[in-house]
């Protein structure tokens, strides 16, 4: 492997650098735990509602570009994403 000389190098090379190469849907069963673990207990349930209440629960009134609607969209789906990992992570598998 060759030497990177700036941060944009290794595009160019054929392995992905060690802090890219985790696959969360390799690693799904790993992933829903570190996330129930992250958001464990009340200030876990208190996080998550206040990253709600920014996103989820927010309305944008009938002037908001379309811009603002597409990033704040982003963001919602981003809470549901983490919402949904730590739920499965709380929730017993059954095999």
């Amino acid at each position: 492997m060759s030497t990177l000389k700036n941060g944009w190098d290794w595009f160019a090379v054929n392995e992905p650098p060690p802090s890219l190469q985790f696959d969360p849907l390799e690693d799904g069963d790993e992933l829903t735990a570190l996330a129930a673990r992250c958001f464990k207990g009340k200030d876990g349930d208190r996080l998550l509602g206040h990253l709600r209440s920014m996103t989820v629960e927010r309305a944008l009134g009938p002037t908001a570009e379309d811009a603002l609607l597409r990033h704040l969209e982003g963001q919602r789906q981003l809470v549901a994403h983490l919402t949904s990992l730590v739920e499965r992570g709380r929730t017993p598998r059954i095999d």
